[in-house]
């Protein structure tokens, strides 16, 4: 994991140097100066809660985020998430999987239009998973722990949000495209299941000298 944490710190930063380039070049062109490269103002974070159901499946989460705005037209953050998702009827009627996932992520967004947004969002899912056999059986329940990963894709609408503010409400609507056995959005016969995202980003410094 320390290594896929690593990996998506050095992307992340890479994306920013590249900002940070772009926006020196723009300053010294149209000024003949440099007015610095990195603008705080950019910064933003927020957060979403994340509902899907699916054939016997419910997820419940929650994933906070904080990242950077390229341009007006493209995002990139940080987004750690926790969830927890129920399912039953996996392999006996009427027997229940409980499971909580967390883990790093990140995220891009990108904006056609102001109103409407892509998304890629990377997960790494750390899973602690509970198995009740039905009590017919006379079994006893089993405790798993494994990983996972997730590349979830989609897209949303965002309101509020114009070149002057990136304080806005959003909700999307996005599907786990990675051939993972384990994935937390895929249902007992691991079909991508609909994840809806509602939530508001928070511009940080933005509107201040």
């Amino acid at each position: 994991m320390k290594y896929i944490v690593s990996i998506m710190f050095m992307l992340f930063s890479a994306i920013c140097t590249k900002a940070q380039d772009v926006e020196m070049e723009k300053s010294s062109s149209g000024s003949g100066k440099s007015e610095g490269f990195f603008k705080k103002e950019n910064l933003f974070t927020g957060g979403n809660l994340n509902l899907a159901f699916g054939n016997n499946v419910t997820v419940l989460g929650i994933s906070p985020y904080l990242g950077y705005s390229i341009n007006k037209y493209l995002d990139v953050a940080f987004a750690p998430t926790i969830s927890y998702t129920s399912q039953r009827d996996i392999v006996y009627l009427d027997d229940k999987l409980r499971q909580t996932v967390y883990g790093p992520g990140a995220f891009v967004r990108v904006f056609p239009f102001k109103f409407v947004f892509a998304q890629a969002q990377y997960q790494f899912n750390l899973i602690r998973q509970k198995y009740i056999l039905p009590r017919n059986t006379g079994l006893p329940n089993e405790k798993y722990k494994f990983d996972s990963h997730s590349l979830l894709v989609g897209g949303g609408y965002a309101q509020g949000r114009d070149e002057d503010n990136n304080s806005f409400f959003y909700i999307s609507v996005m599907w786990d495209v990675a051939n993972s056995k384990y994935s937390p959005y895929k249902d007992n016969l691991n079909r991508a299941i609909p994840i809806i995202w509602a939530g508001y980003n928070i511009a940080l410094f933005q509107g201040r000298n």
